[in-house]
């Protein structure tokens, strides 16, 4: 098999070996040229009759006798001079071009093979996470469902003969025993509200299908989910920002109903192209806008009677969260922090 460094190999454009300087076509003719006058120049003055020199103009005639020899051959080689310049500037040109296209070509390539190598791997991950999502999902309703159900077949027992029949139906209902439940631990809203690191993180998925069965924090949860999936669309994830932390008690100030510039620490999002790629669909794409309002009346809500029973380190660990960044990221384009 041929090697692939013969003559058809890509060219190396500027780090590409100068050809070896050689006698081209150029000095050829110019030597040809030159050969020519001077024989002929020679058979002229050789077959010129003598005649007698001018007395005290012999110096004068040998001047000008070979300035009308060697004159043309000086032009002779200043013309082919010129033409072998301009010819090693096209080449040189001609490299340049190529240099530049393969930079142009490898930079191309380069940036599809990471964009490819990028997107496949988040695609996964987010793959990954849905898919876990659902399985959860899943779980937590066949399980509802078996509560909800179980009622229904035995009311009597817990009964009198003459009760109402309106009162046996709200049993079975659910939400009395919903409301019995006891409260979401602060600790576990917490790491349900970062969502699972990948689809190996089994204490985040636990912490999510806890947070799942408390009705408020299932909003929240969704709502957050819905808006980070909408922002992935644009290629904004909440692991590449670094907000700048907020003090516990302006976000407790937050929770107290106060806005505007006195918790404007809270948008410490400075990432220009989010604020920018958000801000833009916010104007233009009415799914997205509604569903980043209703997400921030969530947090809102949530938030608020979170604060009241957490300490500043559990304010402080669910500032740092990806449902706050995203608060942060929606809040300060919607004007929350203005």
């Amino acid at each position: 098999m041929a090697d692939g460094s013969d003559g058809k190999s890509t060219p190396l454009g500027i780090y590409d070996r100068p050809g070896k300087s050689s006698i081209t076509g150029i000095e050829i003719i110019a030597i040809a040229l030159s050969l020519l006058w001077l024989l002929g120049a020679a058979i002229f003055f050789l077959t010129l009759p003598s005649e007698a020199a001018v007395e005290g103009t012999g110096g004068l005639r040998f001047l000008m006798t070979m300035l009308a020899i060697f004159m043309p051959v000086a032009m002779i080689w200043v013309a082919a001079t010129a033409a072998r310049s301009s010819r090693v500037m096209r080449e040189e040109s001609q490299r340049l071009q190529a240099a530049i296209d393969g930079i142009r070509q490898a930079y191309v390539a380069q940036s599809q093979g990471r964009n490819m190598a990028a997107e496949p791997s988040v695609t996964r991950k987010l793959d990954e996470i849905a898919a876990a999502q659902r399985k959860t999902e899943t779980t937590l309703a066949t399980f509802s469902t078996k509560r909800d159900t179980a009622p229904v077949r035995k009311p009597a027992p817990v009964e009198p003969a003459a009760a109402d029949p309106s009162e046996q139906a709200s049993l079975a209902l659910g939400t009395q025993a919903a409301e019995m439940a006891p409260p979401l631990e602060r600790d576990v809203l917490i790491r349900a509200l970062n969502f699972p690191e990948d689809a190996n993180d089994k204490a985040g998925f636990d912490a999510l299908r806890d947070a799942l069965k408390d009705r408020t924090s299932a909003q929240l949860i969704q709502a957050a989910q819905d808006v980070l999936t909408l922002l992935s669309q644009d290629g904004i994830y909440m692991d590449d920002l670094r907000p700048d932390a907020a003090r516990p008690e302006i976000w407790r100030s937050f929770a107290a109903g106060e806005r505007g510039r006195a918790i404007a620490a809270l948008g410490g999002i400075r990432d220009r192209s989010s604020l920018a790629l958000s801000a833009a669909r916010m104007k233009q794409d009415t799914i997205f806008r509604d569903a980043a309002h209703h997400f921030l009346r969530r947090f809102d809500k949530s938030f608020s009677e979170f604060e009241e029973i957490a300490t500043d380190a559990e304010i402080a660990a669910l500032s740092s969260t990806r449902t706050a960044r995203a608060f942060m990221l929606l809040g300060r384009v919607a004007g929350t922090f203005d």
